[in-house]
This record gives C-alpha cells, sequence and structure tokens, in this order.
C-alpha cells in the first residue's frame, strides 16, 4: 500500500472515486479534526436522547397501565416504534459514513461506539442505540478520554444494557424501606456496570483488579439511574435523562485498587471514574486497542507503548493519542495487516461506487447478512477486531454475493478499470488488474474488484 492508499483506506473508509488523492497523507488525516462534525445532517434529522427517553417512557408507561386484553398490543406498538427508530439511527450512521469529509475521525466514532458496546438485543435499548452514538460518543471522540467515559456510562443505552438502573445498595434507605414493608422482597446490587467499566472500558482484565474491587465499585455506583423510571416523571426535552437516586445509594466508604473513596452520593462513583480514567493500565489498554484496529491484530508493542505514552503525558487528551499514532512509522508499513470488518467493507464498498447514502432498511439487511448487525454484538466487549473472525469462507461467500449484488445496482456505469487506481491509488497489483480487465462483463469486473485481496484488507 502507498501512503495514500494506507491513509485513504487504513485511516479511512475508503475511498471514494471523486477523492482527490491526498498529496501530504498525514497533513490530510490531521487536518480532519477541524473538517469534523458531530452531528452532520443525517444525525441532525434524528430526536436526541430526551426526546427519545421521553416517548420511551411513556411508552412504557402505555404498557403498563393497559387493560390485560390490550396489554400485548401496546408490546407490540412499543417495539415497532423502537424498531424504526433503530433502522432511522442505523440510515443516519451510514449516510454519515458515505458523505462524511472527515472519514478518519468518522472510523474512530465506529471504534469507540464498539468500545463502549451497547446492544439492541435488549429491547429497552432498541431505540436508545442510535441516540446513544449521537450523542455519549460523536460529541467526545476529539475530546478526553475521562469525558468521553462519563458520557458512554451516563447514557441511559449503557445504564439500561448493563442493568445499572435496577442497582440497589443493600444498605441504602430504599432497600432499608422495602425489607421493612415486604421482607420477602430482595431487590439487590448488581455489578455488571462495574465490571464492564473495568474490564473493558478502563483498566482491562490483566490490570490485577479483584472481585472485591468490582463490588465495590457497584456499591459506589449504586444510585445511578435514569429519570422516569418506575413510573416517575422523565425529565423535560433539553435535559440529561440520567439521574442520581440517593435513596439507592450504598452509604459508607469504599475501597478500590487499594485507594479509599469517602466522597458522599454521586461523588463517589465520579472520584473512582476519574481514577480509573487516568490510571496507567488504562493508557496500556486503550493504545493495545487503538493498535491493533489501525496497524495490525498483534499490535506492534513499541507502538502501544508510544501511544499510551501519548496517553498519559496529555491526560487522556484524545487528539494527541491520535496524532501520535498517525505520526508513529509502525501504522505505515505497506502490507495490509488488517482485514475489513464486515461494516468496513459494506461501508468502502458503497463509498467506492460514489454512493452517499443507502435506505435504512437496506443497510440494516445488508449488515445482517453479512454477520455484524448494527449495534448488537454478543457481549459488552463488542464486535471482535481481528481477521480470524471476519474472514471464514463462508463469510466471503457472503461477501461475494453481496459484491455481485452492489455490481449489478450500478450496472454500465461505474468502469472498474478506471475505478481501481483511483480507490486503491497505487496499490493495485497486477493479478488483480489482469483479472478485472479480463472479466466478461462490466458488473463481473465491479465485482471481482470488491472482492479482490487489496480491496478486502486495509
Amino acid at each position: 500500500m502507498t501512503p495514500a492508499a494506507i491513509a485513504l483506506n487504513r485511516f479511512g473508509l475508503g475511498a471514494r472515486p471523486d477523492d482527490a488523492v491526498p498529496g501530504d497523507a498525514k497533513s490530510w488525516l490531521l487536518a480532519q479534526f477541524k473538517r469534523y462534525e458531530p452531528l452532520p445532517a443525517p444525525w441532525q434529522a434524528q430526536p436526541r436522547t430526551p426526546v427519545v427517553w421521553n416517548a420511551l417512557v411513556a411508552q412504557q408507561r402505555e404498557v403498563r397501565t393497559a387493560a390485560a386484553s390490550e396489554k400485548q398490543a401496546a408490546q407490540q406498538a412499543f417495539r415497532r416504534e423502537s424498531r424504526d427508530d433503530y433502522l432511522a439511527a442505523v440510515g443516519a450512521r451510514a449516510a454519515s459514513a458515505l458523505a462524511t469529509p472527515a472519514p478518519f475521525v468518522e472510523r474512530l466514532v465506529h471504534f469507540w461506539a464498539n468500545h463502549f458496546a451497547v446492544s439492541v438485543d435488549k429491547v429497552a435499548v432498541l431505540g436508545l442505540a442510535g441516540a446513544f452514538e449521537a450523542d455519549a460518543i460523536r460529541p467526545n471522540v476529539l475530546g478526553r478520554f475521562e469525558d468521553l467515559l462519563l458520557a458512554g456510562v451516563r447514557h441511559p443505552a449503557m445504564l439500561l444494557y448493563l442493568d445499572q438502573a435496577a442497582s440497589i445498595g443493600p444498605q441504602s434507605p430504599q432497600a432499608l424501606r422495602v425489607a421493612e414493608r415486604q421482607p420477602a422482597r430482595r431487590r439487590g446490587l448488581n455489578e455488571n456496570l462495574a465490571r464492564e467499566i473495568m474490564e473493558l472500558h478502563t483498566v482491562g482484565v490483566r490490570s490485577g483488579y479483584t472481585q472485591a474491587d468490582v463490588t465495590e465499585f457497584a456499591r459506589a455506583l449504586t444510585g445511578w439511574s435514569v429519570a422516569g423510571l418506575g413510573g416517575a416523571e422523565a425529565h423535560a426535552d433539553g435535559e440529561t435523562p440520567f439521574q442520581f437516586r440517593p435513596m439507592l445509594h450504598e452509604p459508607g466508604a469504599r475501597t478500590v485498587l487499594g485507594r479509599s473513596y469517602g466522597e458522599p452520593g454521586e461523588q463517589q462513583a465520579r472520584a473512582i471514574l476519574h481514577a480509573l480514567a487516568t490510571a496507567p493500565a488504562t493508557a496500556q489498554h486503550i493504545a493495545a486497542k487503538l493498535a491493533r484496529h489501525f496497524v495490525a491484530d498483534e499490535p506492534p508493542p513499541p507502538l502501544v507503548e508510544k501511544l499510551a505514552a501519548a496517553f498519559t503525558r496529555s491526560g487522556g487528551d484524545l487528539p494527541t493519542v491520535y496524532r501520535t499514532l498517525v505520526d508513529a512509522p509502525e501504522a505505515w508499513q505497506p502490507q495490509p495487516a488488517k482485514f475489513k470488518s464486515p461494516w468496513e467493507w459494506s461501508v468502502s464498498s458503497l463509498r467506492a461506487l460514489g454512493r452517499h447514502d443507502v435506505p435504512a432498511l437496506q443497510a440494516a439487511n445488508l449488515l445482517n447478512q453479512l454477520g455484524q448487525p448494527v449495534w448488537k454484538p454478543g457481549s459488552p466487549a463488542g464486535y471482535d477486531d481481528i481477521a480470524a473472525t471476519w474472514a471464514a469462507p463462508d463469510a466471503l461467500v457472503r461477501r461475494v454475493e453481496v459484491a455481485q449484488r452492489l455490481a449489478a445496482q450500478a450496472g454500465d456505469a461505474v468502469d472498474a478499470r478506471s475505478l481501481a487506481p483511483r480507490i486503491l491509488p497505487g496499490s493495485l497489483t497486477q493479478a488483480t488488474a489482469t483479472a478485472v480487465a479480463r472479466s466478461e462483463s462490466p458488473a463481473g469486473a465491479l465485482a471481482l474488484l470488491l472482492v479482490s485481496p487489496e480491496f478486502l484488507r486495509r
């Protein structure tokens, strides 16, 4: 791969036929920080988190108060409206990826949305997943990691996905009151959010924390909830749905990773999050994930150390880390070491065809067919970022089928022979060029290009 091809495909989302080939690849990437739009036009058409949340609370109230004979219909209506919100957000995500003037930063949005993964497998998250990316991830990818972390874990999609809204301190005022009135009813601590923040979002599983640390952190997080649950009124539009509920908070000091936290109420978990966000283990964990995503499935240790040092030195300033990545020689090795995930391949294919948008349902169905449904990973760990997950023979067969369908839709309007050097500048092998040139039809040539080794990797 040439430096221009690396900038367009490894750092970016794939070249468009009307893209000018970057003369100075590094400067082209860094200039995108100023061109990035946190809420571009496709996202501006989507409702913001408070609006989505208030509607969800109202729908849940309708289901809860419906007569027995009408409850099933109310539940079906709730699911239908949530799915409509989900599909509209998938369309906005795809359109932004296809038309963005800042594909490097847009890729970072996708990276962080997967790092702080939520899943629409949980019905309550179905209508919120798009708002999570729009309001928690997109505004914070060029800020501090701590702010991104806080926005992610306080968003209702995360609080519901990891059951934090149901967590109650065993010795909290609310728990004691329930125990007094209904001794048989037990609602207690839920450790899901605390565990995933430590294991996945910050210090990482190999950092040496213990189960006791998770439990103590979970106690500190009690009271972190969302307005409007349990029949209460939701916040008005324009306000955050996050709500701290002191009656659910476990009293007392907490000890996490050897440090004691005696702050009152919400500030206790905030103090722990600050310590986690700035911990050396978090710098290493984030550095390794970024290096794995951009450079190699087995990230070069020197690169990881450079990124971790930049993270620590800057206090978690993410643009500083990104600049270090762009400046690193390891990121510019000519071998295309990364195999595209279904999302990456789909976006780069549509960009190569000059598409600026795609119908929302078509985008969702496309990713379903390729095995990477949008916002639907199998666990809070998000989707894997290595070739072994995506390069199986049956997965490649599905890509061939999709490539043939996309090529047929393009018809004779796209000449693969002239397109190839524009989307893979200086990186097309003679074997692929010959196969494309000898194809029996324009559609066949285009399909061959989209599933060529050069296009499948970045």
